[in-house]
């Protein structure tokens, strides 16, 4: 298992070579079915647990979302990523009238639509930029 800022600096490599998925579900595969296009969430899963995405990130959002909120360290480096974004974190209501931050969310909303205003969602470039944001944010306070 590797720490957060290594998460983070893994998954900015992972997306400069293959992108980010941006449609439905958490994964598709392209090229004859030989390279596999992640979610950034779901990429956070996968270096982060160090496997290959399970079948459910190509078919079933509820339960990716379930296996992702299970991995601590991936979402050590989502939660991260939502940190170093400009927008606020979207929250849901777990029971009524109590809410709860939804980090992943905030992140896969963010990597995926356009901003107001926008009519594109950030590039991969951009995307690149605010994970190596975050991971600097955290190297430099584990060195303080």
């Amino acid at each position: 298992m590797h720490g957060t800022a290594d998460v983070l600096q893994q998954m900015a490599s992972v997306i400069s070579l293959h992108g980010v998925h941006t449609g439905d579900q958490f994964a598709i595969r392209t090229h004859q079915d030989r390279l596999t296009q992640h979610d950034i969430c779901a990429l956070a899963w996968v270096v982060a647990e160090g496997r290959i995405a399970p079948r459910e990130f190509f078919i079933d959002e509820v339960t990716s979302l379930a296996i992702i909120g299970a991995s601590a360290p991936a979402m050590a480096a989502i939660r991260a990523i939502s940190e170093a974004l400009d927008t606020p974190t979207c929250e849901t209501e777990i029971a009524p009238g109590l809410y709860a931050p939804d980090y992943i969310e905030h992140v896969s909303n963010w990597a995926a639509t356009p901003p107001i205003f926008a009519t594109d969602p950030p590039t991969v470039d951009e995307v690149i930029g605010r994970i190596l944001r975050a991971h600097n944010t955290l190297t430099t306070q584990s060195a303080a």
